[in-house]
């Protein structure tokens, strides 16, 4: 295993049942050239760690990922957007902690 897959692995790994990063923001947690390499990552090698718990940086899903990963979502508790709940309110349900933010992030749905 590449040291980039094991720093993104284990990022991934921590991120807490009803929280949720970016791509990006794993990326820059894990030192990853960029949030495409995060994705081929977990696409590769990601099955053993809670991949549904990454997400584009409005919140949503990967097409194809879409119905599995929200559904785990929703199992999880993790705060999901008013609009209809396709999307999740990374405001509420970004994992604050990793990123070193505050609790008032930000919410592209606001």
């Amino acid at each position: 295993m590449s040291d980039l897959v094991a720093r993104v692995l284990a990022v991934v790994e921590r991120i807490p049942a009803g929280r949720v990063l970016s791509y990006g923001d794993v990326a820059e947690l894990a030192s990853a050239p960029t949030p495409r390499d995060v994705g081929q990552v977990l696409q590769r090698h990601g099955s053993g760690v809670p991949w549904w718990r990454v997400l584009r940086a409005d919140g949503t899903a990967a097409p194809h990922l879409r119905d599995e990963q929200l559904a785990r979502l929703r199992a999880e508790g993790t705060p999901m957007t008013p609009f209809g709940g396709d999307a999740v309110d990374l405001r509420r349900a970004r994992w604050t902690t990793a990123t070193g933010g505050s609790d008032t992030q930000t919410s592209l749905f606001d």
